[in-house]
């Protein structure tokens, strides 16, 4: 096997040239977004007044120097950044179905897309200790921190113990902060939001017994990266906007086609940076699906594929039994194979599939909506992170 070359391993493969610079965000949908830190700011202070006048005193022990107690900690890691692309994706399913700003409409869409923020970081938190990832956006995932506090207090117990049991309770409190954003919605919204929730639950349960059952089939991982990735980042955003603006029928329709094939665009990418991403962009290990052994859509290809030393390597990967040197040997093996090349080229169809469906549906969307959905669909299909 030829050394892994870590120059081609880098994210996104050349796009298509008219897909190579992409749109900068709009003065609207940059001020929803505003309006979605604004609100968060508030509501995490609401929780950390509460919180305090609730919690017994003596402090979080090991916690109490940093990351601090569990709603500052929670604040500085909805507030500390990120792409705020469910937002910006409520914010476009809002406009383009005729929404506007400064209505009680938008103060619900404010109000929704600052739950999924939430709901976001709860599925982050859990899903770093499910994983046993070690490291999310650039630094040490949540349980990795609080189990270091925790020794460095000379703290009683099990220390890596602790610190899952932290991460535990920080997404908990970010999923009932999600909760309690969302629970003054509208029925319809409200009803949408929690049908969210079950998918990415669901999405989750799958994702665990498909690796602990090793299945490699193409219909598990596409399911898998449906619920888990594009339903509740693309599909339920725009559909949410949508709701918010009071959407026909046929409006939210229209936007369930390009929804559709854009969150495969969306889950799809996601299993590229998963395998090839540059950590500085990703903050997430290089190769770090692969070596969790994740039953993604590269997966299901490379156990069609894969031989030999490679296919050894995909059976010891997420077992004790696993190398140091079987993510480079998988990540060079699958491009060999041209994995990645057919993952690349599924992406640039169902993007373009996203944008068709827009232009059959243009009739059903306002002329700054359809802009705005059609930058976005080349945002969520080249990012390299």
């Amino acid at each position: 096997m030829p050394q892994l070359d870590a120059e081609r391993c880098r994210l996104p493969l050349d796009p298509p040239l008219d897909r190579d610079v992409l749109p900068a965000p709009t003065a609207a949908e940059d001020a929803t977004v505003d309006a979605v830190t604004d609100l968060l700011a508030t509501e995490l202070t609401w929780v950390g007044t509460v919180w305090d006048q609730l919690a017994p005193a003596g402090g979080p022990g090991p916690l109490t120097d940093e990351p601090g107690d569990l709603p500052a900690w929670l604040r500085s890691l909805v507030l500390g950044g990120g792409k705020r692309l469910r937002p910006r994706m409520c914010h476009w399913g809002f406009v383009a179905t005729g929404g506007r700003t400064g209505t009680a409409a938008h103060t619900d869409l404010v109000r929704v897309a600052a739950a999924l923020e939430t709901l976001h970081l709860f599925a982050l938190v859990h899903d770093d200790v499910m994983d046993q990832s070690d490291e999310r956006r650039g630094r040490p995932a949540a349980h990795v921190v609080a189990a270091e506090r925790h020794r460095l207090a000379d703290g009683h117990g099990d220390s890596d113990r602790f610190g899952e049991n932290m991460a535990i309770l920080l997404g908990d409190l970010a999923h009932c902060e999600a909760d309690r954003l969302a629970h003054t919605l509208p029925l319809e919204l409200r009803a949408s939001w929690y049908e969210l929730n079950l998918e990415l639950i669901i999405g989750q349960r799958a994702d665990l017994t498909g690796a602990a059952s090793r299945r490699d089939d193409a219909a598990h991982a596409e399911a898998v990266a449906a619920l888990k990735s594009g339903a509740y980042t693309i599909a339920r955003p725009l559909q949410l906007g949508a709701l918010a603006a009071g959407a026909s029928v046929h409006q939210r329709d229209a936007l369930a086609g390009y929804g559709h094939h854009l969150g495969r665009a969306f889950a799809w990418r996601d299993d590229v940076l998963g395998a090839w991403g540059d950590p500085v962009a990703t903050g997430k290990p290089a190769g770090d699906d692969l070596r969790e052994g994740k039953t993604t859509i590269i997966w299901t290809l490379g156990a069609e594929r894969l031989d030999g030393a490679a296919a050894r390597a995909m059976a010891r990967v997420g077992t004790a039994g696993a190398r140091p040197d079987d993510v480079p040997l998988l990540q060079q093996a699958l491009e060999d194979a041209g994995v990645r090349k057919d993952v690349e080229d599924r992406i640039v169809v169902e993007a373009d599939r996203a944008l068709a469906a827009l232009e059959t549906d243009a009739a059903e969307f306002t002329p700054e909506g359809l802009a705005g959905l059609q930058a976005i669909a080349h945002t969520v299909s080249w990012r390299t992170a």
